[in-house]
């Protein structure tokens, strides 16, 4: 449970060595940009998170920006976290490896979000949010990003808005800090629409930010959040979906894969041979893999796909919940399709490190004849992406299921180290299938999934087969996932 209630004993010059270094230190930039509010309003943990309390952040701060009216920034409320980064020091909550590396997690999150007309006091569920992303990040062991895209899929507030998701970027005032114990950068959380998350997820975040900040209504330069906003940025200027269209038709996708609901079928392999099979079936019981095994494909999968595999994001589920009980109800449903974020330019299956993928004596490599894919609607809706905006530029896509270790990765002629080949282009790892897709596969078949680009749901369950190259696809309702033993 939150307090909320002024900074106490920020301001007195007696009582500042009294406080934690790594909180000092953010303080301390928070005093540069806001001088004249030393005690602003603060949302406080009241059973800290170290004390085993539900929210790992100890604080939030909540100042008034008077904006810039000049530059086409508004007046808004901004929103600063304390505790992703080390404010202690001494292991309570963050390991200490010394100030060299990043300050816990190594960074702070911040939001800015428009006040409105007669608003005197920061709207609280802001707080919320943001703990409720930290959640994410205490329990993942995941970090963000600059360009990151949470799914979210609810209002944010709780309201009817059309703001339901977010992207993240570097604050465009707070300044990267270092504190005793590391490191710390300020990461802003940007509200956004259904279908501008879309185009962040087909393009790449970055490029999307870019065009808000060209939009006073829509974030202006310092992206401020309008939750009353009813358009997208497509609406106020269509021209913009070229210039989107544009980009993924030279640039690609920068998105390399996605958390998802799937599994894959070895179609070649006779469903009583349990010795040799390894695929993942729906209707029977998979093999469990030893510990040995398990470590070895989660190895492999960090060091060849170089992506950072992130859990589930908890959304706010119902508007009548409150806050800390959708967050709690969201994180044990477990919330998919978040990002995998592609942190190298390398277009290769093998790490900076690491000449080749080896593979374990246990996790050996098998050639599949034919295999069959299933896919949540969701899930399903990104194949055209995973086609269009990174096989047709030579990269590879992965989809990572939230229930345990099976993977599915697509991958183009011009993609090193991967283990399945034009010759063989099914090929296995343990739970961890590959696709070789050739251009003139990936042509036929971004027409025959044409109908996936749509907007409008579509009737399930929808199946695609091509039978002469021994591949089908299934978009099966979420309803097959949860419950796939009956």
């Amino acid at each position: 449970m939150d307090d909320i209630r002024p900074v106490s004993g920020a301001p007195a010059h007696g009582l500042v060595p009294l406080f934690p270094p790594g909180l000092q230190a953010i303080y301390g930039e928070c005093r540069r940009l806001y001088p004249d509010q030393a005690n602003p309003l603060q949302v406080t943990a009241i059973v800290k998170y170290w004390l085993g309390g539900p929210d790992p952040l100890d604080y939030i701060s909540m100042y008034r920006n008077m904006g810039r009216p000049a530059q086409d920034v508004q007046e808004h409320w901004h929103y600063v976290s304390f505790g992703l980064s080390d404010l202690y020091g001494d292991n309570r909550v963050h390991e200490f490896t010394g100030a060299d590396g990043p300050s816990g997690f190594g960074f702070e999150l911040t939001f800015r979000l428009k006040r409105e007309v007669g608003e005197t006091a920061p709207p609280t569920w802001p707080a919320e949010l943001m703990q409720g992303l930290a959640r994410y990040v205490f329990q993942s062991e995941n970090t963000f990003c600059s360009g990151d895209h949470v799914s979210w899929h609810s209002p944010l507030d709780n309201s009817e808005s059309r703001i339901q998701h977010m992207l993240l970027t570097e604050d465009p005032q707070m300044q990267p800090i270092q504190t005793p114990f590391g490191t710390v950068s300020f990461l802003q959380i940007v509200g956004v629409c259904t279908e501008e998350l879309q185009a962040a997820q087909q393009w790449n975040g970055q490029g999307i930010l870019e065009l808000m900040r060209g939009i006073c209504v829509a974030g202006g330069p310092w992206l401020i959040t309008d939750m009353r906003r009813g358009e997208t940025i497509f609406e106020i200027d269509p021209h913009l979906q070229e210039r989107v269209d544009q980009g993924i038709e030279t640039e690609g996708s920068n998105l390399s894969g996605v958390s998802a609901k799937c599994v894959w079928d070895d179609l070649s392999q006779p469903p009583e041979d349990e010795e040799d099979s390894r695929s993942i079936c729906l209707g029977s019981q998979p093999r469990r893999l030893s510990n040995k095994d398990t470590e070895q494909i989660r190895e492999t999968l960090r060091k060849g796909l170089e992506f950072n595999s992130k859990a589930a994001l908890p959304p706010i589920s119902s508007q009548k919940q409150s806050h800390e009980r959708a967050s709690a109800q969201a994180l044990q449903d477990g919330l998919y399709l978040s990002v995998l974020c592609c942190r190298s330019r390398k277009d290769s299956l093998e790490s900076e490190s690491s000449s080749a993928i080896v593979p374990h004596e246990l996790v050996r490599t098998r050639q599949l004849e034919s295999v069959h894919l299933k896919f949540n609607q969701e899930s399903g809706t990104l194949l055209p992406l995973c086609l269009r905006g990174r096989l047709l530029h030579g990269r590879h896509f992965t989809y990572k299921s939230i229930n345990g270790d099976t993977a599915i990765t697509f991958v183009s002629t011009g993609v090193e180290g991967a283990f399945a080949t034009e010759e063989h282009p099914y090929a296995a790892q343990g739970p961890w299938l590959q696709i070789l897709l050739t251009e003139e596969f990936v042509d036929q078949m971004l027409g025959d999934l044409q109908e996936l680009n749509s907007r409008e749901e579509t009737k399930l369950p929808r199946e695609y087969s091509w039978p002469e190259k021994k591949l089908k696809i299934s978009v099966l309702p979420d309803s097959v996932f949860d419950n796939p033993l009956q």
